[in-house]
């Protein structure tokens, strides 16, 4: 389910938009933590069209302060971008903010809550962007919410094997 907020405060002049998602996925929370744990796995769940690459030395080690960098192409521009991780708290949550990248702020924070036999994952997204609203509305967020539909069928098609749904190249 994807439920967006848009402009819901304002902070130093920087409008702060939301992306707010929710998954149920029929493992436990340990297994689905585990495999958000493992940066490799955020390849399989980015769409092609991203051109999405880890370009971090070795392996890291997940903990609060690990740094993450990458490449990804956003409709055919290259960009770097690195994350650090400012909350670990397995297998409950974690946080990962820009350091460096496309916008002015996003942090996002990844929930995961024991339910029904599973595990609900929660995505909440702080970002901003330069341009504002106008850019948020027709190119920010669209692409937001095409990249979350990509991940949830990705994680569907991974830890339900009865979902039948095929990923693409996207959506």
């Amino acid at each position: 389910m994807l439920r967006r907020l848009d402009r819901t405060c304002l902070a130093n002049d920087m409008k702060i938009f939301h992306l707010r998602t929710e998954l149920w996925l029929p493992q436990s929370r340990s297994e689905i933590f585990k495999f958000f744990a493992d940066p490799g796995n955020l390849e399989r769940l980015t769409p092609g069209w991203l051109r999405f690459e880890i370009i971090s030395e070795g392996p890291p080690i997940m903990r609060a302060g690990a740094r993450l960098d990458y490449r990804l192409r956003i409709h055919g521009v290259p960009i770097k971008w690195r994350s650090e991780i400012s909350v670990w708290n397995p297998p409950h949550r974690f946080v990962d903010r820009q350091t460096k990248g496309p916008y002015q702020f996003w942090e996002h924070e990844h929930t995961f809550v024991e339910q029904q036999g599973g595990t609900l994952v929660y995505d909440n997204v702080r970002y901003s962007v330069f341009g504002g609203a106008l850019v948020n509305r027709f190119f920010i967020a669209p692409d937001l919410d095409r990249i979350f539909k990509y991940r949830h069928m990705a994680l569907k098609t991974m830890f339900n094997p009865r979902y039948e749904k095929r990923l693409g190249n996207g959506l």
